[in-house]
């Protein structure tokens, strides 16, 4: 571990040591660093040494009283709360570190731009830039197992590390820090580690402005200056080069696919927010870069084009113009800009004698001031703060994200049959024509692209877009709207059919016209989650990977701008990990410049919680992007294909095999609803989504996959990241040809990185604990049995004599926090099974009920993922 966080984690440890003795005192530190050093010890070398101080931790733990085990549980996760914090801020140490290096670049975005330039000379880098895009969009979905309150501790606790940080501090200032950070570590002690109520769909989407309020807007512009930096010399003083590529997408309010709670209703107040905190933005921004334009006329003369922005100001709102020109006398440029703010927060206000009609006439203003700099001499001016802000209007619009409504096929096929049928339509059926009512009605107020999209989960059929179709037509009496219906393939089936399908949907007559209105672009979504626990890891993967393939292809060969949505989780069993590594992962022609992708849950803040870790974030994934759309990527990508395709083929074969006689064996279902903590999962305030699509869970497909990934990886097995590649890399056996796959194809190489993060997080020890509850115990030993040869595979395939070897930075922080994560473990075994049988009485139910969660909060925050 680095010194300085090592320091950092040392001073939070001796101030939440103190807090605990102040709280509960000497005897509740004294029993949370017993249980510490038992799991520690569970970890010797000497495996004598170790079992024994696991059985003592398990006998501990069982000692204690409920309460007791409750305020040991929360020592835990607050301790894991405070370390996730500093190694966030160490992150943010290191970007910095590297940032200021001499010879190093800027940024990732610029590396890129400068390795395609080389290679392919700078018309090729320019054309690569000048179509690249990238779509983030944010979900809903229940992974984020913190409180916001919990979320706001850690971050002051993060600031104060910072504050810390600082050589300039005096003794009284250093004093003070360490005054503040106590009692923020005392406050993240005191505060109810769980949400009281549930969350409802508005207050998911205000969780999310605070990404965007505090982070993309600001960060999204020094993205791109950062790029525009390697174009070429003199970037403070000519035009950028550099397009607006990122476009935030939302599901947040919109995504009613088995959530009832997400309403028509819900979906237009979901927009009125997000629009209100865009035009706050925007205001603030137009006010900042107006005041700083402090230009002389006779230094800087206007443009007659601005003369005449001026003056029809003044006829317009003549007071107003007033009041603004004698606090800026003879400074036109700031007074246009100052009037443009004043336009901007009566947009908010819907002041129509004032407010814009749309973004796009303030960001015809803001290039008239700009072209009046210019043509003045005052270019430094023209392309810097106010260029940040033509690229914010550009990136954010009037509306922030692109907001997509999703509902599942089988909702529209029922609701076009009642309206077919005539007479009175259901309440569903009423709420599907109300939502399509109410994307018009958007765009009408904020343009076509703040709500053009309508995902269908589960699409089989072309049938199933045209019914989307027929029901616009049904809800809106003929009337248009922008519309982009987008299929989304989830389950292994659904993507092996995907290119038929979408021959049908090219037939229907409302696709043609759409294709060229938009210059024949198309979407289509991939689903990561449901593949995944369809067929298992290993052959979701093979399977996205072959379904993209063939999807470029079709595209191609129909002269189509085909853009693939990946709906990717925040864990490894729901198609996360390193979101650039994947994009170099993905098949030959599938990215062509576009990537497009649910950041979801915990990974919303872990991405885009802080400023210097958002732009780290999103330079790398364009730098990927940029790399994996050159020809020469490409060809090294398909030559790969082809030469691995019969290993592909074994391992796919064999891997589903052994993923289908584990979950398909009779009373599968039950049985995990017992060995992990799924049923308690469901019932955490986690979000306003349903874990389950029914009451029960007599099959998975009644199971959500997130909550699926969620509970296994409570249990420390892990086993929707790993299982089946064992058994599909011993079919193949060829260790030469397993290692030159390792090595020569992407893919291969990323779902080893991933299976081996997986196994990782792992622990086989805890892990029976959990699958002995169960009382199956052929089940245990079939997934003890497949972990054990998938390490042994993948640590053969890879030359590693340990797993992470090759990370070792990674490696040292998952082994450092495996014991940690462990003593929650045992608190969490105790409590499942007192509830699984009873041990305790109906009188503690409750109380072990909150244990159980509390511990589930825990173990979330020290594996540090969780759906």
């Amino acid at each position: 571990m680095p010194d300085a966080l090592r320091a950092d984690v040392r001073a939070l440890g001796e101030a939440l040591g103190q807090v605990l003795r102040e709280y509960g005192g000497q005897g509740l530190l004294d029993d949370v660093e017993h249980l510490r050093e038992l799991v520690i010890a569970s970890h010797h070398e000497d495996q004598t040494v170790a079992d024994d101080a696991a059985t003592r931790a398990e006998r501990l733990v069982e000692s204690w009283q409920v309460e007791r085990c409750e305020e040991v549980a929360r020592a835990f996760t607050v301790y894991f709360h405070l370390v996730n914090a500093a190694e966030e801020y160490h992150r943010i140490r290191a970007l910095r570190a590297g940032d200021s290096t001499e010879g190093r670049s800027a940024g990732a975005t610029s590396q890129a731009i400068a390795e395609i330039t080389a290679l392919a000379g700078e018309e090729e880098a320019s054309a690569l830039l000048a179509g690249l895009e990238f779509r983030p969009v944010l979900t809903a979905h229940p992974t984020e197992a913190r409180r916001r309150a919990i979320v706001t501790a850690i971050r002051s606790v993060t600031e104060l590390l910072e504050r810390r940080d600082d050589p300039r501090l005096g003794t009284s200032e250093a004093a003070e820090t360490h005054r503040l950070l106590l009692e923020s570590v005392d406050v993240l002690w005191r505060t109810a580690p769980l949400r009281a109520e549930r969350p409802g769909p508005l207050d998911e989407v205000r969780t999310a402005m605070s990404a965007f309020d505090d982070v993309l807007f600001h960060v999204v512009p020094q993205v791109y200056r950062r790029a525009d930096a390697a174009l070429g010399e003199d970037p403070e003083v000519r035009a950028p080069r550099v397009p607006a590529f990122v476009r935030l997408g939302s599901w947040i309010g919109g995504d009613r696919d088995g959530n009832p709670n997400v309403t028509s209703a819900i979906t237009r107040q979901a927009m009125a927010i997000q629009s209100d905190h865009v035009l706050d933005a925007l205001e603030a921004a137009c006010a900042q870069a107006g005041r700083g334009l402090t230009l002389d006329a006779s230094t800087t003369p206007p443009s007659p084009e601005v003369s005449r922005m001026l003056s029809d100001a003044e006829a317009s709102q003549p007071e107003a113009f007033a009041d603004l020109a004698a606090r800026s006398p003879n400074e036109p440029h700031r007074i246009a800009l100052l009037y443009a703010a004043a336009r901007v927060a009566a947009t908010k206000r819907r002041d129509a004698d004032l407010a814009y009609e749309n973004a796009s006439e303030l960001l015809d203003e803001l290039r008239t001031i700009q072209a009046s700099l210019v043509q003045a001499g005052a270019a430094r001016q023209a392309y810097g703060d106010l260029q940040s802000l033509v690229w914010q209007v550009e990136s954010f619009g009037f509306h922030l994200a692109e907001l997509e409504v999703r509902q599942h096929s089988a909702v529209h096929k029922a609701a076009l049959e009642e309206v077919k049928a005539g007479g009175q339509l259901s309440d569903r059926t009423q709420e599907v024509l109300a939502t399509i009512r109410v994307m018009a009605q958007i765009q009408a107020r904020f343009g076509a692209d703040a709500c053009r999209r309508y995902v269908i989960s589960f699409t089989q059929s072309a049938d199933d877009v045209a019914t989307v179709y027929e029901l616009v037509r049904h809800a809106l009496d003929g009337r248009t709207m922008a519309l982009d219906v987008v299929p989304l393939f989830e389950t292994g089936d659904d993507l092996e059919a995907s290119v038929p399908v979408l021959d049908g949907v090219l037939e229907l007559p409302q696709v043609q016209a759409r294709l060229d209105e938009t210059d024949r672009r198309y979407e289509v979504m991939l689903g990561y989650s449901d593949s995944a626990k369809d067929v298992g890891p290993v052959s979701a993967t093979l399977k996205l990977y072959d379904a993209q393939a063939r999807l470029a292809e079709w595209a191609a060969q129909h002269k189509i701008t085909l853009t693939m949505f990946h709906g990717r989780g925040g864990a490894l069993g729901r198609g996360g990990g390193p979101a650039n590594r994947a994009v170099l992962a993905q098949a030959p022609g599938s990215v062509d410049g576009r990537f497009k992708l649910t950041e979801q849950g915990e990974v919303i803040f872990a991405r885009y919680g802080n400023r210097a870790i958002a732009r780290r974030h999103i330079e790398q994934v364009a730098s990927a992007v940029l790399l994996a759309s050159t020809p020469e990527v490409e060809e090294r990508a398909r030559d790969a294909a082809v030469t691995f395709a019969d290993l592909a083929s074994t391992l796919d074969a064999a891997a589903k095999e052994a993923y289908h006689a584990l979950v398909r064996t009779d009373g599968f279902p039950e049985w995990f609803a017992r060995v992990t903590p799924l049923e308690e999962v469901g019932s955490l305030p986690l979000g306003s989504r349903p874990a389950r699509r029914g009451l029960t869970v007599s099959s998975l497909d009644d199971l959500r996959a997130i909550p699926w990934v969620f509970s296994w990886a409570q249990t420390r097995v892990n086993l929707p990241g790993w299982f089946g590649l064992g058994t599909g890399l011993a079919a193949v056996g060829d260790i030469d040809l397993l290692r030159r796959a390792r090595d020569e194809w992407p893919l291969f190489t990323v779902m080893l990185e991933n299976a081996e993060m997986s196994l990782a997080k792992t622990d086989r020890r805890i892990a029976a604990r959990y699958l002995a509850l169960g009382d199956r115990p052929e089940l245990t030993e079939m997934i003890l049995a497949e972990h054990e040869l998938t390490t042994e595979w993948v640590l053969n395939v890879t030359e590693h004599s340990r797993l992470l070897e090759d990370r070792r930075v990674l490696g040292r922080a998952v082994a450092l926090r495996n014991p940690y994560v462990d003593a929650l473990s045992y608190l969490q075994v105790r409590a499942l099974r007192t509830l699984r049988d009873g041990d305790d009485g109906a009188t503690d139910e409750d109380k072990v009920r909150k244990l159980l969660q509390i511990s589930v909060n825990g173990v979330a925050a020290g594996l540090q993922n969780t759906g």
